[in-house]
């Protein structure tokens, strides 16, 4: 998924001759367009494993994520987007509700998401790698071998990041044939090869399950938790809402069409492995690549089960080529606010931030090391999975308080898209969303009881420090930022607040429907700037 903040295109210029930024024409996105937007931001194949190790169940756990986060923050993510249509997406939306620290918290926390999640995504890309080779058991032994593993994913990430100093031109081109290749194609693969595999009575292993899981053993439904990192992704999209005609009726049909394609897909898809893998023998890495060679062998086709290998890995490729920048643009557009010394803000000639790119590859490399500590291969992708889980979900919450801090702050403000039901729905989606991420962060926390993890008091230890060092690292630097590391160049349309010189937790007095004038907002702008500079903290 991309993680840059969404910016409006310039138009036009202000009175002092300094670019204003306008929103782009309505209307341009239709209702079914929207929907794939969302599905292709959101759906991948790499997760099905994990739920796979639940049988029927995971239908349960795919509906019950659907129902607590992917409608609730759907909607709260579209009326934020609909509202704050300046340049900045979330970065805004915090920001508004409780000012630039813990607006520029969150836009952290989003990059450092997609920072941790990089390992899991190169120990697949490793997996698959292994499996483009015959025999089977040769791949498998090659994808679970540590060294392996961990040399492979170097070298792929740090062979993108050198790549990625050419230009973001070439990585998003193979970005999108890379989506096409390796995950749309093999995931309508995929499902058809097990439709027809059961309609052709071939063996089954998937075993008879209760559909309504067991909550009393919590160490067993951990691995439902990284559900609501399949769903990620609501936020990049609904900063486009503006876009289409009528966002009020047509968003929330979009995002029920997209629900019900991406909920069938990962449904199905898990079954299918459940269908010709035993439960046991199920591996968060290799299960997906294991079940294409046993689909096409029981038809006499077992190689192209390494091709299927070759698609996904080309997939991988994709990915990784697109986000080692997309992260780094996004927090990059929001530093030069004066969040990182300007030695970090520099871009070569193609627009390449290489400073940056290299703190993230250091951050990349001591992350994937974590499998010379942990046990297996598998543990060590698990650990970065709920990690990552924890990450997304603490700026999801960060992200329902804004929408609830805003709703009070500023009651008369314009909102293109309302959360619908009034002041219940409001109430209702906040409280399910809120309560929906707080227990899936809390399971995160704990190992699963379906893999081998080690030590669980090491690896409980690793996640809890990890966490807490990942999200006190934005606040030391707001906490240690100074007025030298604004860029001058960078002009930020104003927050609210500071047009109106108030706080953030005090209420707007604004009429319903009032929009700043021009010399307003130049002025708010060049009063931020003047405090910037005398200050070191707002």
């Amino acid at each position: 998924m991309s993680n840059q903040p969404q910016q409006a295109p310039d138009s036009g210029t202000t009175k002092s001759g300094r670019k204003k930024i306008v929103s782009t024409a309505s209307g341009t996105i239709t209702m079914a367009a929207m929907a794939i937007m969302i599905i292709t931001s959101i759906l991948s194949l790499r997760g099905l494993p994990s739920e796979a190790k639940y049988g029927v169940q995971s239908i349960f756990f795919y509906l019950l994520a659907a129902v607590v986060f992917l409608l609730p923050f759907s909607l709260v993510c579209a009326e934020l987007a609909s509202t704050y249509t300046k340049s900045g997406g979330l970065y805004r939306w915090v920001s508004e509700a409780f000012g630039p620290r813990w607006g520029w918290t969150a836009m952290y926390l989003e990059w450092q998401t997609v920072v941790i999640w990089f390992p899991t995504v190169l120990m697949f890309g490793a997996a698959s790698l292994a499996y483009i080779f015959w025999p089977e058991s040769f791949d498998r032994a090659l994808a679970s071998n540590k060294i392996y593993t961990l040399v492979v994913a170097l070298v792929m990430y740090w062979a993108a990041t050198f790549n990625a100093f050419r230009g973001q031109k070439s990585a998003n081109l193979l970005s999108t044939y890379g989506g096409l290749v390796g995950t749309i194609i093999p995931g309508v693969i995929l499902i058809v090869l097990g439709i027809i595999y059961f309609i052709a009575g071939k063996h089954i292993y998937l075993t008879h399950e209760p559909f309504f899981p067991d909550f009393s053993n919590m160490g067993t439904i951990v691995l439902a938790a990284s559900i609501f990192l399949f769903y990620a992704g609501m936020e990049i999209q609904a900063v486009h809402i503006n876009d289409m005609r009528n966002p009020s009726r047509d968003f929330p049909r979009s995002i029920f069409l997209a629900m019900l394609v991406i909920v069938a897909v990962y449904a199905l898809g898990t079954l299918v492995i459940g269908l010709v893998i035993p439960t046991e023998n199920i591996n968060l890495l290799q299960s997906l690549l294991v079940a294409y060679k046993a689909l096409w062998s029981s038809f006499g086709l077992g190689w192209l089960g390494n091709i299927m290998a070759l698609f996904i890995m080309f997939g991988v490729v994709g990915q990784i080529s697109v986000l080692v920048t997309g992260p780094s643009t996004g927090l990059m557009s929001v530093a030069q606010s004066g969040y990182l010394p300007r030695s970090l803000q520099k871009v070569n000639k193609n627009g390449i931030n290489k400073s940056i790119l290299f703190i993230e590859g250091a951050f990349v490399s001591i992350l994937c090391l974590v499998l010379i500590v942990l046990p297996t291969v598998e543990s060590a992708y698990q650990i970065m999975s709920q990690i990552a889980t924890i990450i997304y979900l603490i700026l999801v919450i960060m992200i329902y308080g804004a929408f609830i801090r805003l709703r009070h702050t500023q009651p008369n403000k314009k909102r293109g898209f309302k959360v619908p039901g009034g002041k219940f729905g409001v109430i209702l989606t906040a409280t399910v969303g809120i309560l929906g991420a707080m227990l899936a962060l809390v399971l995160s926390y704990l190992p699963p009881a379906q893999i081998t993890t080690g030590n669980p008091v090491v690896y409980v230890l690793i996640i809890v420090i990890g966490v807490a060092v990942i999200v006190a690292l934005p606040l030391i630097v707001y906490a240690l930022r100074k007025p030298s590391w604004r860029n001058p160049d960078s002009h930020f349309y104003p927050f609210d607040w500071q047009i109106e010189g108030r706080k953030p937790d005090q209420i707007s007095k604004w009429a319903p429907g009032y929009e700043p004038t021009e010399e307003q907002v130049e002025e708010a702008e060049g009063i931020a700037i003047s405090k910037h500079a005398t200050q070191k903290h707002c």
